[in-house]
């Protein structure tokens, strides 16, 4: 059964060498709170224009915390492009990642960036 739950995110970016010529590389940390509550660390590669409106990147990252109580971690994915006003972003549990509590999640992340706070609805299911 797919539950949702609804939490926020505070993001910490540290630059870092570029992986590929013609990337940017940042380290990120993020706190967690409400229905998912934790820390999570990755890497996110970028690239293109941003300040034309042309650019995209990747990024994964582990959280280790609580879904809604049930304590363990998984791998969050992400891929973002934008072009003018065309914007895009996946954000997804990676299957097989769960551990503990989370073993077998599955699931999408929605996100909403407004007056810098950073909010997602998680829409998940658990074995």
């Amino acid at each position: 059964m797919q539950q949702e739950t609804d939490a926020e995110f505070t993001v910490e970016l540290q630059p870092a060498g570029p992986e590929l010529d013609g990337t940017g590389r940042f380290d990120l940390t993020k706190t967690w709170t409400g229905g998912m509550a934790g820390m999570s660390r990755g890497v996110m590669l970028s690239a293109g224009d941003p300040a034309a409106g042309s650019a995209g990147y990747v990024a994964i990252e582990r959280f280790d915390g609580a879904l809604d109580g049930r304590e363990g971690s998984c791998v969050l994915l992400q891929l973002g492009t934008m072009a003018g006003d065309d914007q895009v972003l996946r954000y997804v549990i990676a299957p097989g990642s769960g551990t503990q509590g989370l073993t077998g999640v599955t699931g999408t992340v929605d996100l909403t960036v407004a007056e810098g706070r950073h909010r997602v609805r998680v829409r998940y299911s658990v074995p």
